[in-house]
């Protein structure tokens, strides 16, 4: 790497389904700006959704932009105005970047309906290089003695899941399906059973199967979950899934989807699919709160009798398009993680 330079990809093409996705580049180290942190990145967590936006399902707010948004690394200079913050110190960077603050979302305690928010590896560039700055205030100081790689899919996958929990409003050991069990899942699935719920996992590979299993899961299966469930959440971004998964809720019962994207819904019917006050619910990216609260319970969780487990299926920076592909294909075990200054 020549001085001042850094390696990163980009979006190649968006809608680029198959083939390459991403385009290996070398361009300028950031420089932070008022109020900013240049972060040397560590790890970087590989989420569906960028897979969503290289592939054209979200289309990029930026172009070019470089991909990712669940990244550890280490601060390495100071914006203008910066404080709180110290060169060397662990960061975070997750997917919600800014916020207006004044709108009636960001007043009322809801900022991520802000109207004005923008987004880390969609409006700005992310972790799939060297570099990369965060704003000051929507930094995560993160755990100095875990390995980064665990670290990294915390900070969207594990962020993202712990709203899509709540958002689920599971009752204190209670039911609850889960569908689809990639990297947000299984950190999903985890939370809920640390606090005595039942789990059911509705997925098609069979690795995924034993994993669910292994971490504690009731059943994991391919088919319909052996019963009622009080709570239930959509991982998977197939919209076909919607229906069995509302007719699996017992009376009462919530069904919360996860994705930023999702397949189109087939028509239900209101006897079959809603009625005795069964709900539909989506989650819309996160809260700065929402994430450091889940880091709290995960920091807990790493320290107790029975730790958190964090599956990673590591990638060097050289092969993140690889990784890419091995997600896109039910490949990846977990979380990937690209290795980038480790």
């Amino acid at each position: 790497m020549r001085a001042g330079l850094m390696q990163a990809w980009e979006v190649a093409r968006p809608g680029g389904r198959g083939g390459q996705r991403l385009r290996a580049v070398e361009k300028p180290i950031p420089k932070p700006g008022p109020g900013e942190l240049l972060v040397k990145v560590i790890a970087s967590g590989v989420c569906r959704t960028d897979l969503h936006i290289v592939e054209g399902d979200l289309e990029p707010h930026a172009s070019p932009v470089t991909p990712g948004h669940e990244v550890v690394g280490e601060v390495a200079g100071l914006g203008e105005g910066v404080t709180g913050w110290t060169v060397g110190q662990r960061v975070g960077i997750g997917w919600l970047r800014h916020t207006c603050g004044v709108c009636v979302y960001c007043r009322r305690g809801d900022e991520n309906l802000c109207p004005h928010s923008k987004y880390t590896g969609w409006d700005a560039d992310g972790g799939y290089a060297q570099f990369a700055t965060v704003p000051a205030d929507y930094g995560y100081p993160l755990m100095e003695n875990h390995p980064p790689e665990k670290l990294a899919p915390l900070l969207c996958a594990g962020i993202i899941g712990y709203r899509a929990l709540r958002r689920a409003e599971l009752p204190q050991g209670g039911r609850l399906g889960i569908y689809g069990f990639g990297a947000s899942a299984h950190l999903a699935a985890q939370v809920a059973l640390h606090s005595g719920a039942k789990v059911h996992v509705v997925t098609r590979t069979v690795a995924a199967q034993e994993l669910a299993l292994s971490l504690g899961a009731a059943s994991a299966s391919s088919g319909n979950p052996p019963e009622p469930l009080d709570s239930a959440i959509l991982f998977a971004p197939v919209g076909e899934l919607v229906l069995p998964a509302l007719e699996a809720l017992d009376r009462g019962g919530t069904l919360a989807i996860a994705g930023i994207h999702l397949s189109d819904i087939p028509p239900l019917r209101y006897e079959r699919h809603l009625f005795q006050e069964r709900n539909l619910r989506s989650v819309t990216a996160n809260t700065r709160e929402d994430g450091r609260e889940f880091l709290r319970i995960a920091e807990a969780a790493f320290a107790a009798e029975h730790p958190l487990t964090v599956e990673v299926t590591p990638y060097p920076l050289a092969e993140a398009d690889a990784a890419l592909t091995d997600l896109a294909n039910d490949r990846v075990r977990g979380a990937a993680v690209l290795m980038v200054g480790a």
